[in-house]
């Protein structure tokens, strides 16, 4: 059975217009339960005894806010903490358990067999799709009930289409309840509001299929290489850093496309990270529901910078650490993590403004190094793996491609990869006009209107692509 991705013909084609079908014929009263209903059949149709744990998440966080919302209800402050606790843990024991034992058990055989000591075995664990996005919603929902930002949900089948709602379920972006919580009581529908979800969701699919999905072989070939020369490993590092991003912004602008359609509007993800100038200004553009969770839920509850300068360092350090580690359970997830940490931690030092008005070229280049650096440890697959590619960037290894590698590559991928990296300065451009005041604030008329002629065929064009290749899995699915 093919998986239902976003980019696949089963979704396109058979779920998605028998879901719109019957969600717009519903009464308005029965929408949140054709949610629940929709989002529980697509999340079952990776694997079934899966749901049952999804469900109960979702029974557990709604049992807890509502009891914290009555203990506050009556000043017994110590019982609604001991229940936010109480939820909390068990939201981070379920993602512990199945995104780090093994990983945990594995680093603690690699110091017992070091020591000469038998390891011993643990069950392979199969990582729930999604689980790192649903739990990391419950734990908000769970802590701004606490924090009387948001009244529990009115009821059950409110909260459960919020955890389930399968636009965003699968790779985010991170959802608050407080945040979407009116449009859960109310939200309008019109056909305005559906033909921008329908371009935005064209635009994101075009990211993906046509470039991030056309990019991935010069990645994949390049990681594999067991003897990069130095234009192997900035090449392929190059083309990573194109794929992950369209890859990443190609499903937050199909989900937000889809929210649009059933009348949500999300959180933006992405406003052109590779243009920023500083990883301070990184992280106000790249991943912004996450960046902003980390800050609110981790940075703050640390401490935050209101504990002295050498504390706001280590909370900042330890934020990117834990953050890393969310992404996946191997060391090299840590590494990027301390990598991005131990950077904001100078800038915050150094006094290096994150919201920048003009544009240094200097500081953009320095950035944007830093960040392909980064990106290298973030998609290799283990920490030697990462080494070798660093070491061949910077050593004296061949200007020239690797035969190995010239022959797994195509004039294609390489065409696409050029298209990609225009895109992004494009993009960027525009952006740091539009900041100068030197550009239309929606973008020129004129090519507005060019963009929107050729968004269909480009699309169609997209959609024949998917048709001719191979599966291809969103490389956030992974997290």
């Amino acid at each position: 059975m093919a998986d239902m991705v976003f980019s696949s013909n089963i979704f396109l084609f058979v779920f998605l217009p028998a879901f719109l079908g019957i969600y717009f014929l519903s009464p308005t009263r029965w929408r949140n339960a054709w949610i629940v209903l929709g989002s529980y059949a697509f999340y079952a149709w990776w694997r079934l005894d899966f749901l049952a744990l999804f469900v109960g998440v979702t029974l557990v966080n709604y049992v807890v806010g509502r009891r914290i919302f009555a203990a506050q209800a009556v000043e017994a402050h110590a019982s609604a903490r001991r229940w936010m606790v109480a939820g909390v843990v068990a939201d981070l024991a379920v993602l512990g358990y199945f995104k780090y034992a093994n990983f945990g058990v594995d680093s603690f055989n690699l110091m017992l067999t070091s020591a000469g000591v038998a390891p011993f075995h643990l069950a392979d664990i199969v990582l729930p799709i999604g689980i790192s996005f649903y739990t990391f919603q419950a734990v908000s929902y769970v802590i701004d009930v606490y924090r009387r930002d948001t009244p529990p949900a009115d009821n059950l089948v409110d909260f459960a289409a919020f955890i389930a709602l399968f636009p965003q379920l699968i790779a985010g972006p991170v959802l608050r309840y407080k945040d979407l919580a009116p449009q859960f009581k109310h939200r309008p529908l019109s056909a305005d509001l559906f033909g921008e979800g329908v371009a935005r969701f064209m635009q994101g699919f075009i990211k993906k299929v046509l470039i991030a999905d056309s990019v991935a072989p010069l990645v994949d070939a390049g990681f594999a290489l067991e003897d990069p020369t130095m234009a192997d490993a900035w090449l392929t590092t190059l083309a990573y850093t194109v794929q992950l991003y369209f890859d990443f912004s190609g499903y937050t602008d199909m989900a937000i496309g889809l929210g649009l359609m059933m009348g949500f509007r999300f959180i933006e993800n992405f406003r052109q990270p590779y243009v920023s100038q500083s990883i301070t200004e990184f992280w106000r553009r790249w991943h912004i529901s996450l960046s902003t969770w980390l800050k609110d839920y981790l940075y703050i509850s640390l401490g935050g910078n209101r504990r002295g300068k050498v504390r706001t360092y280590i909370n900042l350090l330890l934020t990117m650490v834990l953050g890393g580690l969310w992404h996946g359970a191997n060391w090299t997830f840590v590494v990027w993590g301390a990598w991005h940490g131990a950077i904001l931690a100078v800038e915050r030092m150094l006094g290096v403004n994150g919201s920048p008005k003009g544009f240094n070229p200097a500081r953009w280049a320095v950035t944007f190094l830093f960040v392909m650096l980064g990106w290298v440890a973030f998609r290799a697959e283990t920490l030697g793996d990462a080494g070798r590619l660093y070491a061949v960037m910077f050593g004296a290894g061949d200007l020239a491609l690797s035969p190995a590698y010239a022959a797994a590559i195509s004039q294609f991928n390489l065409a696409l990869l050029g298209l990609g990296v225009a895109v992004l300065l494009l993009g960027g451009l525009r952006d740091r006009l539009a900041a100068a005041g030197a550009a239309h604030p929606g973008g020129h008329p004129l090519v507005l209107r060019w963009a929107g002629a050729l968004a269909l065929p480009v699309f169609v064009a997209a959609v024949l692509k998917l048709s001719a290749d191979s599966y291809s899995p969103f490389l956030y699915f992974q997290f």
